[in-house]
């Protein structure tokens, strides 16, 4: 076969880049290292910089806040890196867009998400401050 060992090459070299980038599928709700110990809850959203404002979220699922812009949308994801106080994963939801998201993780209450992707075709790119307020009263939550 003409090719075949250039074909090969390119082939492994793409598998070896892969590997390098140590991608692994994650399902929601799964563990990252550096959300390991963050807690559900009733968690504040503010984009970073505001001095006011924000959302309150009742979070059962800490990985929810991977993709803040696809709110509830089924996504696939891949883990990009996973270390002890910081995880970047890459989702893509198919019909509604795509993201990368940064989770550094300050302390079991607080942490920054710095998340760029598209949603609805439009590019997006933010950073918000989270911080835990406490138990979610009404049971629910995403």
């Amino acid at each position: 076969m003409r090719g075949g060992g250039a074909t090969r090459a390119v082939l492994a070299a793409v598998v070896a880049m892969l590997g390098a980038a140590s991608a692994v599928a994650v399902a929601p709700g799964s563990g990252l290292k550096a959300t390991a110990s963050i807690e559900p809850g009733l968690w504040q959203v503010r984009e970073r910089g505001a001095k006011s404002g924000g959302r309150n979220l009742c979070v059962r699922d800490v990985g929810a806040l991977i993709q803040l812009r696809h709110g509830s949308a089924q996504c696939s994801r891949f883990v990009i890196d996973d270390g002890a106080s910081r995880a970047t994963v890459h989702y893509t939801c198919p019909g509604a867009g795509h993201g990368r998201t940064t989770i550094t993780v300050n302390t079991s209450h607080a942490m920054t998400v710095e998340t760029q992707g598209i949603a609805d075709g439009l590019p997006f790119q933010d950073e918000y401050w989270v911080r835990r307020l406490g138990s979610c009263r009404n049971g629910r939550g995403r």
